[in-house]
């Protein structure tokens, strides 16, 4: 498996909320029992935003930074 390269920060965050959602979910579960779900539900629709959020904003910097070197490329 390939690591995380330096400079890419995004999905640092991304597998990080990701785990942390995954083991409160479990720890909801382990608690509160059938009680958990809406909230393990609320967790998860989190962890689905966070993602979409982090994908967004990784699509927006790699088209930015492209523009960029197309714009120096064109001088």
């Amino acid at each position: 498996m390939m690591g995380v390269g330096r400079g890419d920060n995004l999905r640092r965050v991304a597998i990080a909320s990701q785990a942390t959602g995954f083991i409160l979910i479990i720890t909801l579960e382990t608690v509160m029992g059938d009680d958990a779900r809406p909230w393990q539900g609320v967790t998860f629709a989190a962890m689905l935003a966070t993602a979409a959020g982090l994908a967004l904003m990784r699509r927006y910097r790699r088209n930015k930074k492209r523009r960029q070197h197309e714009a120096h490329d064109d001088v």
